[in-house]
């Protein structure tokens, strides 16, 4: 218990270490860029609300605030943003003009040190790799009886090279997976393109919705189906019913009682069929093949399955070039924010995170085996998104600065300060809100996660 403790606080300081880097970097690029074109910079906060630490160095206050949610550079020169920034303490009309030129480099100086980090992350990933899973096809392995997917035909052992007229090269990851593609789709049915015994044919599937509870994230559309994934052994939870049986990280279960298993799906029948008995796995251990005896526990009520402490799926370690990340990340962004803006997507506001959801991702990816690899991964996604999330033309944002100042450079006068005042604050209170609202459903997710098995099924 003292140990899980401690693991605990170690993965949450690891967590909020990595997350304030991004905005630490972030928020440095503003500041510098403002310290070289001889703008006045008031303070320097990582998080929003009122201060728990501040300390004033060379005439400029660093803080830390009480609301977990990025931070900012006060620069009364660049924009009014008293609404987020606290109260300005020089007198905006006294302050030496500023050349728009100027305004752009502070504000796009921002986004650029998060591409920066960005690529950083990227080459660091690039020399120690990634994890991926050994068996990443796009392969059906399992179809739910009288679900969509098994109406219109599709089987097991399918290969799926499109969904709705778009390649597809993973199942599940990435906006080029077959799960992206099924929740990008928006016609009555999807055309699924499938390899099937060396024939490409074309299925068309209808789809569906879960319900969910109205404090829960809306449900997206799916068809029932999952990828073929080998039972091979990932990771084994110490104390767990595979650390006492003798599993160990990289195993491949080959069968149960001497009946083959060639998909993890396979294994349910088998194990409900056995509850309560001693079962034997075949398994493949390098070139060795090995017997495990394993008592499995009885069935429970609420037909939960068998926690056997074990991560599904072996992984290998690839390496994507720098490039080649920052590229796929920005595509993912940009078909996100695709995804969001068409009309008869089912995709919305809702079904992106807030920085709650953020730092409870990371801290489930430093949970994991190799999560500080994931983890670098991850955050190249992230600081790609902070950079291109901020150069959205929305006045607070970067963005919405370098529009204002193009305009002023345009109108060859600064635009008048009550109307900005009046714009800046309005737009400042709306972020806080889509902030809150994004916020109401990561909380939503945490106490949806921990849920009875029995609520999750419903």
């Amino acid at each position: 218990m003292f140990f899980d403790g401690l693991k605990f606080l170690f993965i949450c300081l690891e967590v909020l270490l990595i997350f304030n880097l991004l905005i630490v970097v972030h928020e440095l690029g503003h500041f510098l860029a403002a310290r070289w074109r001889g703008l006045v910079v008031e303070k320097f906060a990582i998080w929003f609300g009122k201060p728990i630490w501040s300390k004033t160095i060379g005439g400029v206050e660093y803080r830390l605030g009480s609301i977990p949610a990025g931070g900012f550079v006060a620069i009364p020169q660049l924009a009014p943003m008293e609404a987020l920034e606290g109260e300005s303490e020089n007198a905006r009309e006294q302050l030496p003009p500023v050349k728009p030129l100027d305004k752009i480099i502070v504000a796009a100086a921002g986004p650029l040190f998060s591409l920066g980090l960005a690529f950083a992350m990227a080459c660091i990933v690039w020399v120690v790799g990634k994890p991926q899973s050994e068996f990443d096809t796009t392969v059906v392995g399992y179809v739910k009886d009288g679900g969509p997917a098994a109406a219109a035909g599709l089987r097991p052992g399918d290969e799926i090279i499109a969904v709705d007229g778009k390649p597809v090269k993973h199942f599940l990851s990435g906006t080029d997976s077959v799960k992206w593609r099924i929740v990008r789709s928006e016609g009555e049915t999807i055309p699924f393109t499938v390899l099937r015994e060396g024939q490409e044919i074309t299925i068309d599937s209808k789809w569906s919705k879960p319900e969910t509870s109205s404090w829960r994230r809306p449900a997206l559309r799916e068809v029932q189906i999952g990828p073929r994934i080998m039972p091979g052994v990932g990771f084994v939870v110490k104390g767990s019913l595979a650390d006492k049986s003798g599993f160990q990280s990289g195993d491949l279960v080959t069968d149960i009682n001497g009946f083959p298993v060639f998909n993890l799906s396979e294994m349910g029948p088998v194990i409900d069929a056995n509850r309560g008995k001693e079962v034997v796995f075949g398994v493949e251990r390098g070139s060795e093949n090995v017997k495990l005896i394993m008592k499995l526990p009885e069935a429970t009520p609420d037909a939960a399955p068998v926690n056997f402490g074990i991560e599904w799926g072996r992984s290998v370690l690839v390496h994507p070039s720098p490039l080649e990340q920052v590229k796929d990340a920005a595509t993912s962004i940009f078909r996100m924010v695709g995804a969001l803006l068409s009309p008869a997507s089912d995709v919305k506001a809702a079904h992106f995170s807030g920085p709650v959801g953020i730092m409870r991702l990371y801290y489930q990816i430093f949970e994991a085996e190799n999560g500080w690899r994931i983890a670098l991964a991850f955050s190249v996604l992230i600081n790609v998104n902070l950079a291109l999330m901020n150069l959205l033309p929305f006045p607070v944002l970067d963005g919405g600065h370098i529009t204002l100042a193009i305009i002023e450079a345009i109108r060859r006068k600064p635009i008048n300060t009550r109307i900005l005042e009046v714009v800046q604050t309005a737009c400042a209170m709306l972020l806080i809100g889509f902030m809150l609202y994004l916020t109401f459903y990561d909380v939503g997710d945490i106490v949806g996660s921990k849920a009875p098995v029995a609520e999750q099924r419903k």
